[in-house]
């Protein structure tokens, strides 16, 4: 049973002329990130499945050009076997560009996430909601968006913060766009998207200009706290952190000292199991954790900068 497919903003569809492969690897619940980030180093787009009831093992699948930096490939699979202390054996498999697209499509129907948003594809014709915050996505190029838990955690921890009416958003990480054009449409502020892969960066301005908010979108290529964008507007009022738990807790510094007193920040990208380590690293600067969101093995975290620090 398919539980979640990450957000892969590098564009591939039916109009592909070069050859596909699937390549995948099955690893236990808590080795996923290691190894879902090893594929996304060369993959256009990577899926995670259950494998068993137990949510013990995953198959993690990703799209690619056959033949296509397969050297790169293995040395990022060669540090996630490093790092995890596991063995995952790849698997490779041709796949036809237009088959692909089509699986695409039809795992990527409508997705309601809270009491507030609809995520679809560009390929549904289906009416629209109107009692819902709808975000337009190209299944040829968000690959199961908004059925990622940290996506979905993310969505939910807006609609509970929303109330806070933050004037100066920042979302660090990008990818596709969904949580900053969720966050102007919500809000109806301009975002400042960032990622440091620049495929990211035009493809969410893309999703901005489909969902009619391009005005509210300043997509910029960096690299995190460093970019100049960033630091230029800084402090921030809400910061969404999609990322992974290791850099969330090596930017911890830099995110507290860019966040406004009284601010909020939306931290996913995290399993449950590596919460706490996360949680830690945030308070050793001073920020307060408010709650924490569940979405199956993902965990999503609200944290609060105090007025007073």
């Amino acid at each position: 049973m398919k539980t979640a497919c990450s957000i892969a903003p590098r564009h591939i569809g039916a109009r592909h002329a070069t050859a596909l492969e699937t390549v995948s690897v099955t690893v236990k619940e808590e080795f996923a990130p290691l190894f879902e980030q090893a594929l996304l180093t060369v993959c256009n787009t990577v899926g995670i499945f259950e494998e068993d009831d137990e949510q013990i093992f995953w198959r993690l699948e990703g799209v690619k050009e056959r033949g296509h930096k397969d050297e790169e490939l293995e040395a990022a699979l060669d540090l996630a076997r490093a790092l995890s202390g596991t063995e995952a054996i790849l698997t490779r498999c041709e796949t036809e560009a237009e088959g692909w697209l089509a699986r695409t499509q039809e795992a990527f129907p409508p997705q309601e996430i809270g009491r507030s948003f609809c995520i679809r594809g560009t390929h549904l014709h289906d009416e629209v909601s109107r009692n819902r915050l709808t975000i337009t996505l190209d299944a040829g190029i968000a690959f199961g968006s908004g059925e990622h838990g940290s996506t979905r955690g993310c969505l939910r921890a807006l609609e509970k913060i929303a109330y806070r009416n933050p004037r100066k958003i920042l979302d660090m990480g990008c990818g596709s766009g969904i949580l900053a054009m969720a966050a102007a449409k919500l809000l109806k502020r301009p975002v400042l998207a960032v990622d440091i892969e620049p495929w990211s960066v035009r493809v969410a301005a893309s999703n901005a200009r489909l969902n009619h908010i391009g005005p509210l979108l300043d997509c910029r290529f960096g690299n995190g706290w460093h970019t100049e964008a960033v630091r230029k507007k800084a402090p921030y009022d809400l910061v969404f952190a999609n990322i992974l738990a290791r850099p969330l807790c090596r930017m911890a510094r830099s995110l507290a000292l860019s966040v406004s007193p009284g601010g909020t920040v939306i931290l996913a990208g995290l399993l449950q199991t590596q919460a706490n380590m996360v949680i830690q690293a945030h308070r050793r600067q001073g920020l307060v954790l408010e709650e924490i969101l569940t979405e199956g093995p993902w965990a999503t975290l609200i944290i609060r900068k105090p007025h007073n620090l």
